[in-house]
């Protein structure tokens, strides 16, 4: 039995189990880097990334290290207006620390009405009575760098 060759290489398809280093970066820079840090491990198809930068990834062989261009909107959707909005500091008190003095550009993490994950949302302005978040992906509506670095396929 000979080693396996490049031709062997598991390769990804829809559902597959990866481990990799990725980077995800627009004009301002990166939002997510994982090659500094222990790699990350996701299922294709379970929405932690986005359908479009998962698209990059199918038909990858394990070992490629590849970068992708995404124009702007394509990774994250188009800038929606509507997902800016003011939540009261009240609110804000109940749900956390009653204490906390937000700033703008803090990113405040939000329970889902479940209870079962969370969202994040940058606050964009403030007054005394409320904080203005915009909960757009920070990419959305940027172009996307998307660099991928494939430990394992399974």
């Amino acid at each position: 039995m000979s080693a396996p060759t490049s031709a062997d290489a598991a390769v990804v398809t829809p559902g597959s189990f990866l481990t990799l280093h990725y980077r995800l970066s627009g004009p301002a820079g990166d939002v997510i880097n994982t090659f500094n840090d222990k790699p990350a491990t996701l299922s294709l198809g379970n929405g932690e990334l986005s359908p479009a930068v998962e698209q990059r990834l199918l038909g990858l062989a394990e070992g490629a290290h590849v970068t992708f261009e995404l124009p702007a909107g394509e990774a994250f959707g188009e800038r929606n207006p509507e997902m800016q909005q003011w939540v009261a500091r009240s609110l804000l008190a109940r749900m956390g620390d009653p204490d906390e003095q937000y700033a703008v550009g803090d990113v405040v993490q939000f329970p889902t009405p479940d209870g079962q994950g969370s969202y994040a949302g940058a606050v964009i302005e403030l007054n005394d009575t409320a904080v203005r978040f915009d909960f757009n992906h920070p990419l959305a509506g940027q172009p996307v760098t998307f660099e991928v670095r494939l430990i394992g396929v399974l």
